[in-house]
């Protein structure tokens, strides 16, 4: 059994690329590997220093992990700011990582671009804290997508480096979890690419969106003007709409609008209609336990003081070693 990390950020909220990405391996790993999920509320004050709730947002994140299927009594699930080991850790980092291989980190470039009045130290040193995020519990692999690539490279290589400074082959070195064919790619409601709500609201649907919100936004998904001819090939945002069918929608639903497409006959509003009865349909389960879970706080405290003693037991152990190999020890 290897371990595995994986952090979310507090500051959006899971759609149904999620629950059928990422989430629905997130789902399976847990049953095979030893597996960390924190909620990295630290992560989020490098773009968002003052948040204007914070700790609502760290519940809704909490809230929908669980909605969606991770069980805290298999996986250990925690809010990074409760583990005061992750910062001594990234402290320690730090001392070992390099102005110039942070500054030419793509991701810090970009959001340099982009928030000019905001160019802090925690931006500039997020892959130290992401690598104590990591490496805290001596993982072996952590799911990442493309854009933070990067940033498990250099987890590896703060890794590699302590154990070569301190002559201790201590930190495992993670790779990443590869999740091969298994990752379902969702279509978003824009026409072009996958869903995400960096793309704008209205080209996701969220596990928490109450049916009119649904509808709206389903009957405002790109189509075309519709075919002219017999089996022919559906153009990109056509084919999108049929995808996310494909995901909600029984195999008769389906079939019955592929042979509508086919033979030039398919009404484009009578499909949206549809299919966003069936999104609701599909999504009705995580509104009512989003419901249930948001209004029980005594439960919730439940699951994170558990993920917290779960996870400060292993930081713990980790610290003290690091201190030891360091030379910080008591007179």
């Amino acid at each position: 059994m290897k371990t595995v990390v994986s952090g979310i950020r507090p500051t959006g909220k899971l759609h149904l690329g999620n629950y059928f990405g990422a989430l629905a391996n997130f789902r399976k790993m847990q049953h095979e590997h030893s597996c960390y999920f924190f909620i990295a509320d630290y992560h989020s004050l490098t773009t968002h220093p003052t948040p204007n709730d914070l700790h609502g947002n760290v519940k809704q994140a909490l809230v929908e992990f669980l909605a969606a299927g991770i069980d805290h009594e298999i996986a250990t699930i925690y809010v990074q700011s409760d583990v005061p080991q992750v910062t001594e850790l990234y402290l320690l980092l730090n001392m070992n990582a390099y102005m110039g291989e942070l500054e030419r980190v793509t991701t810090f470039k970009e959001k340099a671009r982009k928030q000019p009045e905001n160019i802090n130290a925690g931006l500039l040193t997020y892959p130290t804290l992401m690598a104590a995020d990591i490496i805290i519990h001596k993982a072996h692999m952590v799911p990442v997508g493309k854009d933070q690539e990067q940033h498990l490279e250099l987890t590896r290589t703060f890794a590699r480096r302590f154990n070569r400074m301190y002559n201790h082959e201590f930190f495992p070195e993670p790779v990443a979890y590869n999740f091969g064919n298994n990752l379902v790619k969702i279509p978003g409601l824009d026409g072009t690419g996958k869903m995400g709500k960096s793309e704008g609201e209205g080209n996701a649907i969220f596990l928490a969106d109450e049916p009119e919100v649904i509808r709206k936004r389903v009957m405002r998904a790109v189509t075309d003007a519709g075919p002219t001819q017999p089996n022919q090939e559906k153009p990109e945002p056509v084919q999108n709409l049929f995808l996310l069918m494909k995901a909600v929608s029984d195999k008769e639903t389906l079939d019955y609008f592929e042979d509508q497409y086919n033979h030039c006959t398919i009404r484009y509003g009578d499909l949206k209609k549809k299919l966003a009865e069936d999104i609701i349909r599909f999504t009705e389960p995580f509104r009512n336990r989003i419901r249930e879970l948001s209004a029980d706080d005594v439960y919730l405290r439940k699951v994170l003081k558990a993920g917290r003693e779960k996870a400060s037991e292993s930081a713990a152990k980790t610290i003290r070693e690091v201190r030891e190999i360091i030379g910080f020890t008591e007179f």
